[in-house]
């Protein structure tokens, strides 16, 4: 920022709001989510509890706000790779490690926090539902512009398919699983799926 540049209202705004955001990832990262309190995000933040509910009015609100802001991350995350996908057969299997690396990872660990959180917070599972929604169908929008040699419904069920394994996988990588029977899943998952696209 320039030297004497001051920061305007909505500038100040933005930034508090980001920091809640960045805090409430760590948070859920590193405590999880039954563990993530509101005083524990204002600290990390640096931000008054006052501040923080003149942006959300309490803890349902802010990890409804979490989960967009952790599907637009994920989402900036891979737009850069999905414009690089290699032609032919290969492009598949590309698509699936695209989706297998957005749901692995720290950003992936903070929101497997609040789908668990959700199946028994119905305040949390309302605000997710239209956000993980409208992540699916703007991600197979994408992709459907980019693999439009795939029927539609083909290419819905394939994605969906893919996104329940990757994110199982990505829970048994939590839990400590095997990570080689893993790697052999993931694999076998992109023969089938290649072979169905053929």
């Amino acid at each position: 920022m320039p030297q004497g540049h001051h920061r305007t209202q909505a500038e100040r705004s933005a930034r508090t709001r980001a920091a809640l955001l960045d805090a409430t990832i760590a948070c859920l990262t590193e405590l999880g989510h039954a563990r993530t309190s509101m005083h524990e995000i204002c600290v990390r933040a640096g931000v008054s509890k006052g501040a923080a509910q003149h942006h959300f009015t309490d803890k349902a609100e802010l990890m409804a706000a979490a989960v967009r802001h952790l599907t637009t991350e994920l989402t900036v995350r891979g737009g850069p790779a999905l414009d690089r996908l290699p032609p032919g057969p290969d492009r598949v299997p590309a698509v699936i490690d695209l989706l297998w690396h957005s749901f692995s990872g720290t950003l992936a660990s903070a929101a497997m926090e609040l789908w668990v959180a959700a199946r028994t917070d119905p305040e949390l599972r309302a605000a997710m539902r239209p956000v993980d929604r409208e992540l699916g169908r703007s991600t197979l929008d994408r992709l459907a512009t980019l693999l439009d040699d795939i029927p539609r419904e083909r290419l819905d069920t394939l994605y969906w398919l893919t996104v329940n394994l990757t994110r199982g996988l990505a829970l048994d990588a939590e839990l400590g699983g095997d990570r080689q029977r893993r790697e052999h899943l993931l694999a076998e998952w992109k023969r089938i799926a290649t072979a169905l696209c053929a």
